[in-house]
């Protein structure tokens, strides 16, 4: 079987793209939307994350809680921001090797159910994109690990669903004007 190393999904959310960026570009806010993660100890002020901060975000899945150590790759103000997750631990990130990189790009959008007249803040077409950084494990020993930590899924196809319900909670948070 192949391996899928990574995988996207995209929504339209009515707000401008420094909006949206200025708003994921904050790790300890990724908590609101993700499904597994419960946010991110940042040193320094709450503020958009620069290239080379270095992050511990906290993630459940069920009763299993680990935390991981991230270091931010991209960060370009309305269209882009991403992270590389390079060391696990239940309680510290110990475990150093490459996990996984998250990206995720801001393209303007046309309003849903809207003209060219409609005025406003304008849409946004934001892409997430999850990537299988464990290029050194054979496909067998990488399946067979990621069926035992997602219930029976490859590690990809278990992305897809928390991508699609952290973009619907993303859009839901920025919609509804909750942007505290």
């Amino acid at each position: 079987m192949t391996r899928t190393f990574t995988v996207s999904r995209s929504i339209v959310v009515q707000a401008s793209p420094s909006a949206v960026y200025e708003q994921v570009s904050r790790p300890a806010r990724m908590g609101r939307w993700s499904p597994e993660n419960l946010g991110a100890t940042v040193a320094g002020a709450d503020g958009p994350a620069r290239v080379g901060l270095v992050f511990e975000g906290h993630n459940k899945r069920g009763a299993f809680r680990w935390t991981t150590r991230c270091t931010v790759t991209a960060s370009d103000p309305g269209r882009s921001f991403a992270f590389r997750v390079h060391a696990i631990g239940l309680k510290r990130p110990r475990l150093r090797a490459p996990i996984a990189t998250w990206e995720y790009r801001f393209e303007e959008a046309a309003a849903e159910g809207a003209g060219a007249e409609s005025g406003g803040a304008g849409a946004t077409r934001v892409t997430e994109t999850w990537t299988d950084d464990r290029r050194r494990w054979p496909t067998f020993v990488a399946n067979a690990f990621d069926r035992i930590a997602t219930g029976g899924h490859t590690f990809a196809a278990f992305q897809v669903g928390n991508i699609d319900r952290t973009l619907g909670n993303l859009k839901k948070d920025l919609e509804d004007g909750s942007r505290s």
